[in-house]
């Protein structure tokens, strides 16, 4: 079904901008009560206080990417965070995208806590972490930012003890992006970008994935994914200027349209006191980080929806 049909047939959700002046929002997340997200070209992690104002918890701006040679340009030096979640003792993990690295924060400093450099074939992307400290990380598979031609790449995953290896086994993705785990652990939804599809796999008690199959497929690029406790994915669509829930099958059941001269979602989270308000990430500009930087067209929309997402993941 063509995009515009499928909006038309879905539920309308009116959202509100509540934030801008970033330069491309990201990752967003529910987390301790508040909501979190990334702003992305000013290397920084954002929380949101009781006041509903939003305050910087992480800054890796002067952080260099490992391996990056000196005058190598800021393309290649510039820390970009990618995913985000937090280990069973809390500690704060980030992907570093360019740096193919997964970076640990313990409230006072930022130190290495994997290297996916030998296993990653491209930039890093988004990330979730299950209930043991096991992460899950996509990948881009291809420097866009570079030129580099589109390739899949397998999915990533850190072990609780630190070990990393590619899960070669259950094939490529076709550009890895949002990723997410039920509340009972049992199933993990990935997007697959660039194969306009959201991809289901079962999650054995230990952290085993297997059975990949097409949960949805997409009329538009999928991006950041949520999900919530009724059976729906929440995805945004970059370029399309919605946000829309699927179910398994393809039936686009609500969906959220942006102003797209404002905001281009990229990324969606549920959350509020019954988890049940979509926080979106939108931005304006993701291919020139020093215009996105100087515009600050970033930005935060919420809506309220009828669904909850319960205790799944991120």
């Amino acid at each position: 079904m063509e995009l515009a049909d499928a909006v038309a047939q879905a539920r309308e959700v009116p959202a509100q901008k509540v934030a801008s002046g970033y330069s491309w929002t990201e990752i967003p997340r529910w987390h301790d009560d508040t909501f979190w997200f990334g702003d992305m070209y000013n290397h920084q992690v954002l929380r949101q206080g009781s006041d509903g104002g939003f305050e910087v918890v992480l800054d890796v701006s002067d952080r260099k990417a490992l391996g990056a040679q000196p005058g190598a340009g800021p393309v290649d030096e510039e820390v970009v965070l990618g995913g985000m979640g937090w280990l069973p003792d809390g500690r704060l993990v980030v992907t570093s995208m360019y740096e193919r690295v997964v970076l640990v924060w313990d409230g006072q400093s930022v130190d290495l806590y994997a290297d996916l450099r030998e296993v990653a074939v491209g930039p890093v992307n988004d990330m979730v972490v299950d209930a043991d400290g096991r992460a899950y990380v996509t990948q881009l598979g291809f420097d866009m930012l570079h030129g580099e031609d589109a390739r899949n790449s397998a999915l990533l995953v850190v072990e609780p003890d630190g070990s990393v290896r590619a899960l070669s086994e259950l094939g490529e993705l076709a550009s890895g992006n949002g990723i997410t785990i039920t509340a009972d652990g049992t199933r993990v939804v990935v997007a697959e970008v660039l194969a306009n599809c959201l991809t289901v796999l079962d999650r054995g008690p230990d952290g085993a994935l297997s059975n990949r199959r097409v949960f949805a497929p997409t009329p538009w690029l999928p991006d950041g994914i949520c999900l919530d406790a009724q059976g729906g994915v929440w995805t945004a669509m970059p370029g399309s200027g919605v946000v829309a829930r699927f179910v398994e099958g393809g039936e686009m059941t609500d969906a959220i349209t942006l102003p797209m001269e404002e905001a281009m979602g990229v990324a969606c989270v549920l959350g509020g006191a019954d988890r049940s308000r979509l926080y979106v990430c939108a931005g304006m500009e993701v291919f020139d980080r020093d215009k996105s930087r100087a515009e600050g067209q970033g930005s935060i929309w919420t809506a309220k929806t009828t669904y909850s997402a319960g205790t799944s993941r991120p």
